[in-house]
């Protein structure tokens, strides 16, 4: 599996500001109502009971927010970098502006672990997030995450 399978080109997207983590998940499940055509309210639902289980901030910017839930065919992925960080309740206690949100089918199992151990992997590298900080180009960000999680797996 590579970052490429899970995440199409338009599923990238730079805000300027959002006002709360859930108001965060909404712009998540509007994004994943547009690319994957996943009602957006069940989206929103499943990220806010996945988080209530505790906080998807991973640290040092990064929030993995994932959710599994039914009508999803296969793992897919949405990233969002944020211009004004986020008080996420992360680890750290560091505020988030990198956000790889997976949405996998209610019965992925392993599948939904891979995708997770992948974006995780590729996120703990401090010269991508670097990458992805200085940069605010979409379809840039896309390629930065696509060619450097494939250059790792080789």
């Amino acid at each position: 599996m590579q970052l490429a399978d899970i995440l199409g080109a338009d599923a990238v997207k730079v805000i300027g500001a959002t006002s709360s983590k859930k108001r965060l998940f909404h712009e998540i499940g509007d994004m994943a109502e547009g690319c994957y055509g996943l009602p957006q309210t069940r989206v929103v639902e499943a990220l806010m009971e996945r988080e209530g289980l505790g906080p998807t901030g991973v640290g040092h910017g990064v929030a993995l927010p994932h959710a599994r839930l039914s009508g999803v065919d296969r793992v897919r992925g949405l990233f969002l970098r944020l211009e004004k960080p986020l008080d996420f309740d992360s680890v750290d206690r560091q505020p988030v502006d990198i956000v790889f949100a997976l949405l996998a089918p209610a019965n992925a199992g392993v599948e939904h672990l891979k995708a997770l151990a992948l974006v995780s992997r590729t996120l703990r590298d401090a010269a991508i997030c670097a990458k992805l900080r200085a940069n605010a180009d979409p379809a840039t960000l896309h390629t930065i995450l696509t060619e450097s999680a494939a250059s790792q797996a080789a």
